[in-house]
């Protein structure tokens, strides 16, 4: 038991695994995991970046932190970031899988569904859901092996859960690109909620939580008109900032929701009330 309340929330000594952790969420829940004591492993696929933002995660909090290549459609790589944290830490307490695929064909990407490629729903699930699968099971096995419990975290979507309202996207961009919500994209977040709820049953006997964070649409770079008619859709009358995040995903890890597994933590401004 902690000695105060504030305590449970202290992850000192702690070791966690962020997937996409350069990326513009994964640097912040980084940031919030080194700031409330714990080592970080920053892992991405670009492994030049992850490497450049653990040091300054480490100068800037003072705990160790280390950056890694990882792609997380790839099982080898997924074994070697593994054993790479074990080897560097000797222990893993939390993971949070926050990678998610950036389609470098953006016109694909959007096609409605009755277009939609299998090549690019597959690309896209490789990443998204197949990653979130094989980095638990691998993560998850040392966390068992080990005996200490653990914290899983898998960044979820609000169109994991709700249906996409087309009327917000008529005149929407993305940094200029007209954009929509794929049906991959909520295929795959749906899929990962899924995940959470059947590793959360199958791994609490070895103390292993796993739950599934739900950020509603997050700023950043769509247009004005994208903002505006987003937010009149939001009880809270805006969209979320990065920042708005991070305070979940520390509850999830910490000891503040040892008794919580199997959930879906909605920060949504309120969004999936209506």
């Amino acid at each position: 038991m902690t000695s105060t309340y504030r305590d449970l929330f202290d992850l000192s000594g702690r070791v966690a695994i962020v997937t996409g952790g350069a990326g513009i969420l994964g640097r912040h829940f980084c940031l919030g995991l080194a700031e409330h004591g714990a080592n970080v492993v920053v892992a991405d696929v670009d492994g030049g970046a992850a490497e450049a933002y653990a040091g300054e995660l480490e100068s800037k909090t003072g705990v160790s932190c280390i950056g890694m290549a990882c792609d997380v459609a790839c099982e080898s790589s997924v074994e070697r970031l593994a054993a790479a944290t074990l080897e560097h830490f000797g222990r893993i307490d939390v993971l949070h899988n926050n990678a998610a695929s950036k389609s470098d064909d953006l016109e694909a990407f959007f096609a409605p569904v009755e277009e939609y490629s299998l090549a690019e729903w597959r690309k896209i699930m490789a990443v998204n859901l197949d990653g979130v699968f094989l980095v638990s099971r691998t993560v998850g096995k040392r966390m068992i092996e080990l005996g200490r419990g653990g914290s899983i975290i898998h960044t979820g979507s609000i169109y994991g859960h709700l249906g996409s309202d087309s009327r917000i996207y008529e005149g929407s961009e993305y940094l200029g690109t007209a954009i929509n919500t794929p049906p991959v994209y909520a295929a795959s977040k749906a899929g990962v909620a899924g995940l959470a709820r059947y590793l959360a049953t199958q791994w609490a006997t070895h103390g292993i939580r796993v739950n599934t964070l739900v950020p509603g649409g997050v700023e950043s770079g769509q247009n004005d008109i994208f903002q505006s008619r987003y937010s009149q859709r939001v009880p809270l009358g805006r969209m979320a900032q990065v920042g708005d995040l991070v305070g979940a995903s520390i509850y999830l890890a910490s000891e503040a929701s040892r008794y919580v597994t199997g959930q879906s933590l909605f920060v949504d401004g309120g969004l999936s009330a209506w």
